[in-house]
């Protein structure tokens, strides 16, 4: 028989809403004040409020929680909402490490970091859409 730990969601296994929620506004916590992501920053309006709440609804449903970002918008299409920013590696790896100190600075399981880093990395990759 399977234990509830190996068949417990990612939203789950951090702690849902709640540890969801600080991830999002570390995440924006971070991007606003670190000169090393100025970059990302400039992509972004100047109130992060809107952003955060998209992150947060995102996140909830994409690690296997309420799926609150499709419920209020739809289909993500990440790929397309992002295609009016000039996404290049440098933004790439700007919005990863970005995310990597965020999830550090919550106290996230250093193995569930190691996978969300991997998924992160491969969705923010996906993003590129020019040269650089």
């Amino acid at each position: 028989m399977e234990s509830k730990e190996s068949t417990a969601t990612t939203y789950e296994k951090i702690g849902g809403e709640a540890t969801v929620g600080k991830l999002a506004d570390r995440f924006y916590e971070l991007m606003d004040s670190v000169s090393h992501f100025a970059e990302l920053r400039a992509m972004h309006p100047e109130s992060l409020a809107g952003s955060r709440e998209k992150l947060f609804m995102f996140l909830s449903g994409w690690f296997g929680g309420p799926d609150l970002f499709v419920e209020k918008f739809g289909h993500p299409k990440l790929r397309a909402r992002h295609m009016p920013f000039a996404i290049g590696t440098k933004e790439r790896d700007q919005w990863v490490a970005c995310m990597v100190l965020a999830m550090e600075d919550i106290g996230l399981d250093p193995d569930i970091r190691k996978v969300l880093l991997n998924n992160f990395f491969n969705t923010a990759d996906f993003m590129r859409n020019k040269e650089g």
